[in-house]
């Protein structure tokens, strides 16, 4: 394919962050036979239940990804119950992909990594792959349309520019919509930002308005339960969207230092949704600690979208009340692999 290429921790918030890393490890490095639960019974995010697609992928025990499987090496059930494979597409079959950009201030000082670091993303793409690449700040912008033209791609990144707040979740709902008109193709967004919505940020600080330390703070914010996030999530598993979040360094809440309990619990609350945007949609959240990792990271995600699966199946229950969260688990005929898809989904 040709190259479009044209820098103390509060002990509150370090158990919250090892908290999610445990959280992390114990979802994509399951056993391909393992259950997969529901994390927080009050979050609501209703699908219809017609179809449901999984996106998935699969390692050995070495973490080597395996691309060989066919349709008769997958088994998923639904609460425990078998479910018939209508549908499935193997690992090189083509996506459409959003490649969502922040271009809000806190992205301005670096915009040359940036932007080289998208040129790589769009180096390893799949020549059947087609991308859209979308901007945001407070206004989100697309600046290519679903194209396979990847040049064309690449010159529209060279010229973006742009600062001023972060709208994510709006850009996020954005990106969705453009990715229903794409049909029944595999679909994925993969977003570069420092997580730190102007909204979201707004509400969380009044939450934790009256929090004197760390630990309050943290607990006055429920980050699962926002109805932006709630909303994105009900939107992906609509479609079976797999989101990629590629978390900015300016948003890790591990860098804090002499934080106010306010700003702490902003920070973490912001990073956690993070992890449940890639969480509950079959991603992977990709922390980028330096700036100079942002390529490679690129590179990494778009290498991990050529080992996923598709599997599609309609639920053999149709009796199950509105609202209850029906659990996920996917098995592979060669129990030494290991297997990662979304956790499961809240029926309609």
């Amino acid at each position: 394919m040709t190259n479009f290429r044209p820098a103390a921790v509060p002990r509150a918030l370090q158990s919250f962050c090892a908290a999610l890393a445990l959280a992390l490890f114990c979802v994509f490095l399951t056993p391909a036979t393992a259950d997969a639960q529901q994390d927080d019974p009050g979050e609501v995010v209703k699908v219809n239940t017609s179809l449901v697609q999984l996106n998935v992928g699969v390692v050995d025990r070495q973490g080597h990804p395996i691309t060989n499987l066919s349709r008769n090496d997958f088994s998923v059930y639904e609460d425990g119950v078998l479910q018939p494979i209508t549908d499935f597409e193997p690992s090189t079959a083509p996506f459409s992909l959003v490649l969502l950009l922040d271009l809000s201030g806190s992205t301005q000082s670096f915009r040359p990594t940036l932007k080289q670091s998208a040129y790589r993303f769009l180096d390893a793409l799949s020549p059947n792959d087609r991308v859209a690449v979308v901007t945001f700040n407070e206004e989100v912008k697309t600046r290519v349309k679903f194209t396979n033209d990847f040049s064309k791609a690449a010159k529209a990144i060279e010229y973006v520019e742009g600062k001023g707040e972060t709208h994510l979740y709006k850009a996020l709902d954005y990106s969705l919509e453009m990715l229903a008109q794409e049909g029944s193709r595999r679909k994925a967004i993969v977003v570069l930002t420092d997580g730190l919505d102007t909204q979201m940020k707004a509400l969380d600080r009044n939450l934790a308005a009256n929090a004197h330390t760390d630990a309050e703070a943290l607990a006055s914010v429920k980050p699962d339960e926002s109805s932006p996030l709630r909303a994105v999530l009900a939107a992906a598993d609509r479609q079976g969207v797999t989101i990629y979040p590629l978390a900015l360094p300016s948003g890790d809440p591990k860098r804090l230092s002499y934080a106010i309990p306010v700003q702490t619990a902003i920070y973490a609350a912001a990073r956690a949704r993070m992890q449940s945007l890639a969480d509950r949609t079959g991603g992977r959240l990709n922390e980028i600690r330096r700036l100079e990792d942002m390529g490679r990271i690129y590179a990494e995600v778009a290498a991990d979208l050529r080992t996923l699966y598709t599997v599609f199946y309609r639920p053999t229950n149709t009796n199950v009340p509105p609202g209850r969260w029906r659990a996920i688990r996917i098995e592979v005929s060669r129990p030494e692999l290991l297997a990662r898809t979304k956790p499961g989904y809240y029926g309609r």
